[in-house]
């Protein structure tokens, strides 16, 4: 081979790997300045099979409004499983800006078809809202084969792709409607210093669940352990009664509670919570990896009748 070949490749071979050693350090100086380590993801476990589902922030807080707005209007689980199962397949759990045609958001909603318009569409809350009055109108929907309850409210061209979506869907909704206590959890970014807002959380909350997830301020005995805000390790404190569901009625006050407490811990980057704590378990996001743990301190004993949400300060 002749010399000059021969230096052509070494130096070839010399510029490709400071192209390497170049994006290496980019990463590293990236993953440093982010604070290093995996990145954020929630995780669902299933009971008794000993088995995962594994889901990203954005994907399990669109998961927990889903059940939320489930909850406010005392539908059952199994209509949480349609629902998520449907958002699984048109979406993948992401309010998106673009689909087939004019569709949008999680379902893949048309404005052309009735609807609502884009922003209304691209609200989750209202989509999902949506989505729950048509599956409604089903009769006995709740008995039906998953993929028939769907295709009924979605009309798709492709009505059997929801069916692969419901074992996921199914553990999903068992932790997020609060049959499987201490089931979801999620990991958090580091590096992260944003305050958290206990106005928000409380405006959140009532959107999602329906007023009557807080009382009224006004209401006797009001205060922290009604949904009102203390100081609490430097963040604000909002304790949720369990006593109820958001439309008044009696439940059971393990399930309610478990229910809460995943939907605030689904949002907890959204809403910058810092630590969650019931039935004497607490999750806290500057250990998140640990996931539901033992609680430490006697406010978050507190007992079964009350979810304590901790902002970040």
């Amino acid at each position: 081979m002749p010399a000059s070949d021969v230096l052509r490749r070494r130096l070839l071979r010399a510029f490709v790997a400071l192209a390497v050693l170049g994006g290496v350090g980019a990463y590293l100086l990236i993953h440093l300045n982010t604070g290093g380590g995996p990145a954020p993801r929630c995780e669902v476990r299933g009971k008794g099979d000993g088995g995962a589902y594994e889901l990203d922030p954005e994907q399990a807080a669109n998961a927990a409004t889903i059940s939320a707005v489930a909850s406010s209007r005392r539908l059952p689980e199994r209509a949480v499983t349609i629902a998520i199962a449907t958002a699984m397949q048109e979406s993948e759990l992401r309010n998106i800006e673009h689909g087939d045609r004019d569709s949008l958001g999680l379902f893949q909603q048309r404005p052309s078809q009735g609807w609502g318009t884009e922003e209304q569409i691209l609200d989750p809350v209202y989509s999902t809202g949506k989505f729950y009055e048509h599956l409604a109108e089903i009769p006995g929907y709740s008995r039906l084969p998953l993929t028939e309850a769907a295709q009924r409210v979605q009309r798709s061209g492709f009505p059997q792709a929801y069916a692969k979506h419901e074992t996921a869907a199914a553990r999903l909704s068992a932790a997020l409607t609060g049959r499987h206590g201490a089931a979801f959890t999620c990991t958090t970014a580091k590096g992260d210093t944003r305050s958290g807002d206990p106005a928000q959380l409380r405006r959140a909350l009532k959107r999602e669940f329906g007023d009557g997830v807080l009382p009224d301020p006004g209401a006797a005995g009001a205060g922290e352990g009604s949904g009102g805000a203390s100081r609490g390790g430097g963040g604000q404190v909002v304790v949720l009664p369990v006593t109820g569901d958001a439309a008044g009625g009696e439940v059971d006050t393990a399930g309610r509670g478990w229910e809460l407490a995943h939907w605030a811990v689904a949002q907890a980057p959204r809403l910058r919570v810092a630590q969650v704590s019931f039935a004497g378990r607490e999750w806290r996001a500057e250990d998140s990896s640990a996931g539901w743990r033992k609680a430490e301190n006697a406010n978050a004993e507190a007992g079964a009748a009350s979810v304590r949400i901790v902002t970040e300060p």
